[in-house]
């Protein structure tokens, strides 16, 4: 039988899954390849639901309380030929809380990259999503890289999210902080976004690049 992992630290944050991973930067972020091909994802299903897909044509997403989907993050080895099932799944979209210490800032960034190369490595097609936390993981203000942005190619297609993010003024400030500095060190040539996209937050940054819009599943389910 299987080991089975309670929690991330019974094998020291899944160290298992990168054995054999290229690692970027000083931090050493597990790297996502850049696929071959650019697919565009027909729709989004987040993780918990990912059952109520009427065709399975959506891709995998995480946008949703982490506790709805820990389970990918412990026993991530569980889930491959479940997830086959579908055309792609975007890398975890681990909560990169503003007040939180600036280690679990980028422990969460590590996760994201960590089950997205794991999942590539065993032939799933993977978009990595891109969050940030505060401004010492988007820019160098504190370290010589950006380490929001590591372990991702630059002029590919990734995947971010406005879900529950952008509510107050100062997560708005540091979304359009983060996302344009996002946009000047990846240069990536798609953007999908998961939830609104607000002139207020979006508008200057259209000509950079093709942003792809998905609303968040109960706007979805209403729309219908």
């Amino acid at each position: 039988m299987a080991k089975t992992n309670k929690n991330l630290v019974d094998e020291g944050f899944r160290v298992s899954l990168v054995e054999k991973a290229f690692f970027d930067g000083d931090f050493e972020i597990p790297h996502i390849n850049r696929p071959d091909k650019i697919v565009i994802p027909e729709g989004m299903i987040p993780f918990s639901l990912r059952e109520r897909s009427q065709n399975q044509e959506d891709f995998v997403c995480f946008y949703e309380h982490d506790i709805n989907f820990r389970e990918i993050l412990t026993d991530t080895e569980k889930y491959v030929e479940d997830l086959k099932r579908f055309p792609g799944v975007i890398s975890p979209d681990c909560s990169l809380y503003l007040d939180a210490p600036l280690c679990v800032q980028i422990a969460d960034i590590y996760l994201n990259r960590a089950i997205g190369y794991y999942l590539q490595s065993q032939g799933l097609y993977v978009i990595p999503n891109i969050r940030w936390g505060d401004e010492r993981t988007y820019t160098t203000e504190l370290f010589r890289e950006k380490v929001a942005f590591q372990g991702v190619d630059k002029h590919s297609i990734v995947s971010i999210g406005t879900y529950g993010q952008i509510k107050t003024s100062e997560s708005k400030r540091y979304f359009r902080e983060g996302m344009e500095e996002m946009l000047n060190e990846l240069e990536p040539e798609v953007v999908l976004v998961y939830g609104a996209m607000p002139d207020a937050i979006f508008g200057q940054f259209k000509n950079q690049t093709k942003f792809i819009m998905y609303p968040d599943w109960i706007t979805r389910m209403k729309s219908k």
